[in-house]
């Protein structure tokens, strides 16, 4: 065992004698030397000790409030000073103190719950001189229970009169100064309680993801669909070309994926004759992580029978909307400084070609010649893999060209065969299938497709990803034979689609990042 291991730490000097401080050691034993919050951690396990040297509970659960802060701003914040003194109503409120401004024998305090704040006053001369000591200790960062009548200070402030207080919660680690934040954007995500704490803007957002999320499945219950679970984890990965993660049954003994996508499962209930399906599901894929990735997300996929890729398209354009309409409160919003409208009639539809063309500025005598389009792609930086198929060349260099320049909605439709293996072929061309993806901001959006129903087609296309992942594409897919054998009893015909939860949150609450609208995303170990 080496020396560093066998040396002693110091013993840590609190400047209390309190037989509490034991209590408290393991937290303090814990604290990283280095930290120079520490002081302030020592100085307030010392007020939690005179506290419970008092007789006074830190940690108690007896306090009840009967109203929420929001509730009494939204009720009497135009009430004037001489109405609320004839109101004479007491209320309790809790929630955690984020200011705190002591002027000797008045104290002024902010009190924030999960909805709103409120300024509150307490007095010696209304709580008494030994319960204002004990008042006085309380930190800001404490969760506290109040009682008292609202009145209006000079300056015209609604304030909730402090006629008792109880400690509810001792806070040992202080929160961020109050005018700075967590600056550090890593800090925010990995310590996300503190960040929602301090940030109005991020609890904004998750709410609104709440609302967007509520709102699609409005939607879509409306409309006849069914709201349904499949596997998470799942002996075969199939419904998109992911690489994906693997884990181990130990009772079975058998390897398992983590999902990708839930499609192959949700196509199997068609089969059985659910004819509108949907699932709100996270997926997850052992890929990059950047402002678009996260490698575990939310996406909703929905299946319905009877209907082809251009129903999709109508559908997608009225949902998205009225999702816009309803949270952000119009159609026309701005993201990251750019204006996007998404009022109906607006989206544009253009084929994959087409937008080769159109918007990428690349000729047809050259996306459709098989070397010139791999030096196209090899000049734009991507890596082209021996024997990649003409299809996957013109993918990519519609992610060069085309992709980032597509900042109205816009679908783009009949994607390459070569590229989509559960679509089903154009009648008119077998090269191309009847799929789309909506893109808006430079970026995907969503995925949608008349899915390929004929068994005997899907075993082919099946057999190719296989002979791709065997000559090393760790992200084709894999054979599954109880799909196809799914397919075989009668698919009707139908179309499906996934939507990115996760970028539509980004885009309807302009945030620049994945990480802002995932609630804790994935990150190294801190001491990494």
């Amino acid at each position: 065992m080496s020396n560093a291991t066998n040396k002693k730490k110091k013993p840590i000097k609190l400047a209390t004698k309190s037989e509490h401080v034991q209590r408290f050691m393991p937290m303090l034993e814990a604290l990283d030397a280095k930290d120079e919050l520490n002081s302030v951690v020592k100085n307030r396990v010392e007020k939690a000790c005179a506290l419970l040297d008092e007789g006074v509970d830190v940690y108690p659960n007896d306090f009840r409030r009967d109203t929420g802060i929001a509730s009494l701003l939204e009720k009497y914040g135009e009430t004037s000073g001489e109405e609320l003194e004839k109101l004479d109503e007491e209320f309790s409120i809790a929630g955690r103190v984020v200011a705190w401004r002591s002027f000797g024998k008045a104290t002024f305090f902010q009190v924030q719950d999960g909805m709103g704040r409120i300024q509150a006053f307490g007095s010696r001369e209304v709580l008494g001189v030994e319960p204002y000591k004990l008042f006085k200790k309380t930190d800001v960062g404490d969760i506290v229970g109040v009682k008292g009548k609202l009145f209006r200070t000079k300056t015209d402030e609604l304030t909730i009169q402090v006629d008792s207080f109880e400690l509810l919660t001792k806070s040992l680690r202080p929160l961020p100064e109050k005018y700075h934040g967590l600056k550090d954007v890593e800090l925010r995500y990995r310590r996300r309680y503190v960040d929602l704490i301090v940030t109005p803007r991020t609890k904004e957002i998750f709410r609104a993801r709440t609302a967007i999320v509520r709102e699609m499945r409005n939607f879509l219950d409306d409309r006849g669909f069914m709201e349904v679970e499949t596997p998470m984890m799942q002996p075969i990965p199939g419904g998109a070309t992911a690489k994906p993660f693997e884990t181990h049954h130990n009772a079975l003994d058998m390897k398992l994926y983590m999902r990708i996508a839930p499609e192959l499962y949700l196509k199997r209930l068609l089969v059985g004759g659910f004819e509108r399906v949907y699932e709100v599901n996270r997926n997850f894929r052992n890929e990059g992580i950047s402002t678009q990735h996260n490698p575990e997300f939310t996406m909703l996929e929905f299946y319905w029978a009877y209907a082809n890729v251009y129903d999709l398209m109508d559908l997608t354009e009225e949902m998205i909307s009225r999702i816009a309409e309803r949270v952000c409160g119009n159609t026309a919003i701005t993201y990251q400084g750019q204006e996007v409208d998404l009022t109906p009639g607006k989206w544009i539809r253009m084929t994959f070609h087409e937008s080769l063309e159109k918007v990428g500025g690349v000729a047809p005598e050259i996306y459709t010649d098989y070397e010139k389009c791999k030096e196209l792609v090899k000049k734009g930086g991507e890596k082209v893999v021996e024997g990649e198929k003409l299809g996957k060349l013109q993918a990519k260099l519609f992610d060069l060209r085309v992709e980032p320049k597509l900042v109205q909605p816009h679908f783009i439709y009949h994607y390459p065969t070569d590229i989509s293996p559960l679509s089903r072929r154009n009648d008119e061309n077998p090269e191309i299938t009847d799929r789309f993806e909506l893109f808006m901001v430079g970026r995907e959006m969503a995925n949608a497709f008349s899915e390929l129903n004929d068994p005997v087609d899907q075993r082919c296309r099946f057999e190719e990803q296989v002979k791709e992942k065997d000559a090393g594409d760790e992200e084709a897919h894999h054979m599954d034979e109880d799909y196809v054998r799914a397919l075989e009893y009668g698919m009707p015909p139908a179309a499906g689609q996934g939507v990115g939860i996760d970028r539509l949150v980004m885009l309807l609450t302009d945030s620049a990042s994945i990480r802002e609208v995932i609630l804790f995303p994935l990150l190294k170990p801190e001491h990494a």
